[in-house]
């Protein structure tokens, strides 16, 4: 018997033991507490942030709350044209002045420091971004809070893994963590937050970064339920489906609603490129973009700032037709003129805002076509709140669980996710990609072809140089009609190594073209490349 026992603990022992080593050796024990710090951070920060958008907007709207659309109403005309101008000069000056980058940061900026390792995002330079945001979205521009805050909790994270030794997996996980803490946070949506920095952020599902990701997410929104109360984003009623005849109604919802993502897109993507062309000063940019929203305003409040109030009344039935219809294109067009004239914000908020008017309306076509058997207008501005969201962002799983928790509507899961589905296949297949991954391809950074194309354009020649050696001499069978630089990419490295027939490459600096620093192997070039892609892997996969 004793044996038997020794036996049996030698096996769990020899089990357990590979798993414990493994587990020690990626510092789980420090990731998971660091997660719980950042989810802690990130949620402050959130909290701060929407506390300036409010102390913003006091001045103009004499009020803290979200209630823009009332108070807007009953403002002066020239008090809604000079808020957004005035706010514009405040931000026009930060960025040509103080910030870094002479731009708000968003999501992007969080997926290209991902693709980067964890590296990339400064903690001041996140700060001022957000303080951009605040004072942009408090002034009224037509945006969201969740992207500048995403970048502001990613970069809280990037700035907590400065201080520590990490490896990249590990960098990315964290930053990851912050993003979850800050979506968390500010829908008060814990579990969208976990899916969503998967989804979009890591791009993959990985179970040694569930863990961490669900620590931050979960403390991240304990602080802001103790400040802010566990309350939705969104309150609605309990709408239930009349008949599952509507079917395929909720079918021609989603695709409806895909055609309105695309011209969401376009719209953004086409007056970015417009101002690109605009001869002024970088300071006069917002000022001239906050004139613009200000005298929109004035005939339609509804289109300023975030533009909860005015979704919250699309989901009680509170609009018309012709008022819904006329805000899918207004909202459209300011969020476009907000973000080109450099305003901070983000564009989740307005792809919530335009989906849920898309889906008001279609509501009510539906009950005039027919009245007996379509449910209520409400119901269906949910599924299209849902269905132009995930369409733009490019996440259809987030953003149907975000959905669920920002309404509560647990009931309409069959509805959304076929709208959902649908609507995300449909943009895919008229524009190929996501509102975020265009903003990067205009970096020139294209993410969304699989790791190998990536990494071929973002691994650079430095990375596998073989260094001359002390009598500074290159060796034979070098192929001196090339030469690369150490900050030329690999898919160049691979091209001049076809060219030249597989030689050894010299490596030059480009200010000294003359005196070689190194050389390039085709072999370990190709091996460099293998041992990344397996690396990633294995980081998306254990």
């Amino acid at each position: 018997m004793r044996d038997f026992l020794i036996r049996q603990i030698d096996l769990v022992r020899n089990w357990v033991e590979p798993n414990l080593r493994t587990f020690m050796s990626g510092r789980q024990p420090l990731v998971w507490l660091l997660a719980i710090v950042i989810g802690l951070g990130t949620s402050a920060f959130a909290i701060l942030f929407r506390l300036t958008i409010a102390a913003t907007q006091l001045p103009w709207l004499g009020t803290f709350s979200e209630n823009v659309w009332t108070m807007a109403s009953a403002a002066p005309w020239w008090v809604i044209v000079a808020a957004p101008t005035v706010g514009g000069l405040a931000v026009g000056l930060f960025l040509q002045f103080v910030l870094p980058g002479m731009r708000a940061g968003g999501i992007a900026d969080v997926i290209e420091a991902r693709t980067r390792g964890g590296r990339g995002l400064g903690f001041w330079q996140g700060l001022g971004s957000a303080l951009v945001s605040a004072v942009s979205l408090g002034s009224g521009a037509s945006a969201g809070r969740e992207g500048p805050v995403v970048h502001l909790g990613a970069s809280v994270a990037a700035a907590l893994c400065g201080a520590f030794s990490l490896p990249e997996t590990t960098r990315r996980t964290l930053l990851a963590c912050g993003v979850a803490g800050a979506v968390s946070a500010s829908f008060n949506t814990p579990i969208a937050g976990v899916l969503f920095a998967h989804e979009v952020i890591l791009g993959h599902y990985a179970m040694r970064a569930f863990v961490p990701i669900v620590l931050s997410s979960v403390t991240g929104t304990v602080l802001s339920r103790a400040w802010f109360g566990d309350i939705a984003a969104f309150k609605v009623p309990p709408y239930q489906i009349t008949s599952y005849l509507e079917v395929p109604a909720f079918a021609l919802l989603g695709l409806v609603a895909a055609l309105v993502a695309v011209l969401f897109q376009f719209a953004l993507m086409g007056t970015d490129r417009a101002a690109r062309h605009v001869k002024l000063p970088l300071w006069q940019r917002p000022v001239l973009g906050g004139f613009i929203v200000g005298v929109m305003g004035v005939f339609a409040p509804q289109i300023l700032g975030v533009g909860y109030e005015a979704t919250n009344a699309a989901l009680y039935n509170w609009l018309s037709l012709p008022v819904m219809l006329m805000l899918i294109f207004l909202k459209t067009g300011a969020t476009a003129i907000t973000l080109a004239s450099r305003f901070g914000g983000g564009i989740v908020a307005p792809s919530l805002y335009v989906g849920a008017m898309t889906g008001g309306a279609f509501g009510l076509i539906a009950a005039a076509v027919v009245p007996d058997m379509a449910s209520s207008q409400g119901l269906y501005a949910i599924l299209g709140m849902g269905a132009v969201a995930a369409a733009v962002l490019g996440a259809p799983i987030s953003t149907a669980v975000m959905v669920f928790e920002l309404t509560g509507g647990y009931a309409l899961t069959l509805a959304l996710l076929l709208a959902i589905s649908i609507s995300t296949g449909l943009m895919l297949a008229i524009h190929g990609r996501s509102y975020f991954h265009w903003q990067l391809e205009m970096r020139g950074l294209v993410i969304n072809e699989g790791p190998h194309r990536h990494l071929v354009r973002t691994v650079k020649v430095a990375a596998f140089t073989t260094p001359l050696g002390a009598d500074g001499v290159l060796p034979d069978g070098i192929a001196t009609a090339t030469t690369l630089s150490p900050g030329d990419t690999l898919e160049k490295a691979l091209r001049a190594f076809d060219e030249c027939g597989g030689a050894p490459i010299p490596v030059v600096d480009p200010a000294r073209p003359d005196e070689p620093v190194g050389y390039v192997e085709q072999v370990r070039a190709l091996a460099y490349f293998n041992s990344t892609l397996i690396e990633t892997s294995l980081e998306e996969h254990h």
